[in-house]
């Protein structure tokens, strides 16, 4: 295990490669938003 290791994060680095074990970091990710649900009762 090592640079030549694609499984590992300093592999990854050595082959310039992305993966599950180095994620890019994303500056703006997008919330799913909430829905209501028709069964629930509103709060009076």
């Amino acid at each position: 295990m090592g640079k030549g290791d694609k499984k590992t994060k300093r592999g990854k680095i050595a082959l310039n490669s992305w993966g599950k074990l180095r994620p890019k970091r994303k500056k703006f990710r997008v919330k799913p938003q909430k829905t209501k649900n028709p069964l629930e009762k509103e709060p009076v």
